[in-house]
């Protein structure tokens, strides 16, 4: 899954692709580099971004999204997205999937909509939203905390007519949790892999590999990150949301050889 943010604030490539012409270079780019996936976000979710609202949402996101869809008609896309209303005028206008970082609990409309467009889901752990998710990183037991809140998550959606067999977790690196955190879920994936659902890691260029390596500069994280995919290879992870999609092509090749 390739990452496309036409919002002027992402922590990794805001501004980069926030105009059209950007945006459709850009995704030339990655499918020329072997995405499966386009994840386009026109909210950024970073820890302090500001809730920009659904009609800023629409806004940004579906001139681009049409343009998208026209050049590019057999492209996957997903739209990350907490709302409904983006929701329903995303698939409407050619996009294919929903990655709701709030897993339904900031509108749970969203859940009807999911269930009309019978369109595949991705469900994140995640606490709060980006002003106050860094005040909530304290845990009594971090897996069992984040299995329990996907089953309670998955369960509301399939109470709303979502299918199970569209549902994808996504455990929300960075989402509310601290370097060790992260370490700890990355360790303990197996614990994931038990459930009869299919897994999405986004790891790419986050604060945590900063953290270890030292960097500041997110765009300087992508060797680190690339560590990360290759554990998503040996764990049998069926999708790695990332920023660099050549680079993690390459890797996800060779380690799919080795470990696979």
């Amino acid at each position: 899954m390739g990452i496309l943010n036409i919002t002027p604030d992402s922590f990794s490539d805001g501004g980069d692709f926030f105009n059209i012409e950007n945006a459709l270079l850009q995704t030339q780019k990655l499918v020329q580099s072997g995405v499966d996936i386009l994840d386009i976000g026109a909210q950024s979710t970073r820890p302090g971004a500001d809730i920009i609202g659904e009609k800023e949402e629409i806004k940004r996101l579906l001139p681009t999204l049409i343009e998208i869809r026209k050049n590019f008609p057999n492209l996957i896309i997903s739209i990350d997205t907490f709302n409904s209303e983006v929701a329903y005028k995303a698939l409407k206008n050619g996009a294919n999937w929903i990655n709701d970082v709030t897993g339904g609990k900031n509108d749970k409309s969203i859940l009807d909509v999911v269930a009309e467009f019978d369109c595949p889901y991705v469900i994140t752990h995640s606490k709060g939203n980006s002003k106050t998710m860094n005040k909530l990183s304290v845990y009594n037991n971090l897996m069992e905390e984040i299995i329990n809140s996907l089953i309670e998550l998955s369960e509301s959606a399939i109470d709303k007519n979502v299918r199970k067999d569209k549902i994808i977790w996504d455990p929300g690196l960075g989402f509310a949790k601290n370097k060790d955190h992260n370490i700890f879920i990355l360790k303990n994936l197996d614990r994931l892999k038990s459930f009869d659902f299919p897994l999405l890691i986004g790891a790419s260029r986050k604060r945590f590999i900063g953290e270890i390596l030292n960097e500041d500069n997110p765009k300087n994280r992508d060797i680190g990150s690339l560590a990360v995919s290759c554990l998503c290879a040996q764990k049998n992870i069926e999708i790695v949301r990332v920023h660099d999609v050549k680079l993690n092509y390459q890797l996800l090749k060779v380690a799919d050889n080795l470990y696979r």
